[in-house]
């Protein structure tokens, strides 16, 4: 955990850093404690090793109890990365390093100093679902900071690099090999429950990185055209976009106006509009991710 802040700091004072790198360090610390949760408090005291280095982890930890669950996945981590720079080179970033490094800290923290003795219920399934929840956000928020942590995820690069497997498919590989291995130490019935697992976790990471970033695009055509675009730009600081229309049955010519908004600021421009013209015409589409001045950078 040390050598994962003291990197934290490295980067932010020597590459570049700002409030913006800081929000970002910030917010992957967040998910990184919601994933730890997820996986110390849900999945580790079921034995529902869940893919990833987590799953393996608790898969030693059963054949060799010493070896805490936080411990292994940082000493993990370490090899990982350090194949990684041998095989691929340092295509790693800085988030990535503190993220897997940070993971493997908050757990092991967690396990030495908030620990608990036996499952929250004896609910098997209901165990997995707010596991995966809370773990899935955790990394869907991390996912968002183009940070990851580490893992199976640098397995799948190898994998990619030398046998040309998909990073997708080599992912489901890994976390599989890992399922595998919970099936044979905790049973059939654990098993299909860590593969179920997998899968939940899969889409709960898509829905949460999808939610973050979806974002409003309206398409308006009105007689007030002109008092909607000064709002849009002098009151919500947003570019607009403006295409020439004509009505297929009026056949008369209108500039449509297209802006891309958050939630809130659609809410504004909808009241806006309802108070200057009712009449005016709208649509909203979401738009799950934008890349340019005002959104996200492509970097």
């Amino acid at each position: 955990m040390t050598l994962s802040i003291s990197w934290v700091i490295y980067h932010f004072m020597w590459g570049g850093g700002s409030m913006k790198k800081l929000k970002e360090y910030i917010l992957t610390t967040i998910g990184l404690i919601f994933v730890a949760i997820g996986v110390e408090y849900f999945l580790v005291p079921n034995n529902l090793a869940a893919g990833g280095v987590s799953g393996l982890a608790i898969v030693v930890n059963h054949y060799f109890p010493s070896i805490s669950v936080g411990s292994f996945m940082l000493a993990a981590n370490i090899v990982l990365f350090i194949i990684a720079f041998i095989l691929i080179g340092p295509s790693f970033g800085a988030k990535t390093i503190y993220a897997s490094l940070g993971l493997s800290g908050i757990i092991w923290i967690m396990e030495k100093y908030f620990p608990i003795s036996k499952p929250f219920t004896n609910n098997l399934l209901l165990e997995l679902i707010y596991g995966i929840l809370i773990a899935g956000v955790g990394m869907g928020i991390v996912f968002n900071q183009n940070a990851s942590t580490g893992g199976t995820d640098i397995i799948a690069k190898i994998l990619n690099k030398f046998f040309h497997i998909n990073i997708g498919k080599a992912l489901l590989v890994s976390d599989l090999i890992v399922t595998l291995a919970a099936l044979f130490t905790f049973g059939i019935e654990k098993g299909m429950y860590a593969l179920l697992g997998v899968i939940l976790n899969g889409f709960v990471i898509d829905e949460v990185i999808q939610g973050i970033n979806t974002v409003k695009e309206v398409k308006i055509i009105s007689d007030k055209e002109e008092e909607i675009k000064k709002f849009i730009i002098d009151e919500l600081g947003r570019g607009v976009t403006i295409y020439h229309a004509r009505g297929g049955f009026t056949n008369e010519e209108k500039d449509m106006l297209v802006v891309l908004l958050s939630r809130r600021e659609f809410i504004r421009l909808r009241e806006y509009i309802k108070q200057i013209d009712n009449k005016a015409f709208i649509t909203v589409s979401n738009v799950h991710e934008v890349f340019g001045e005002g959104f996200k950078n492509l970097d």
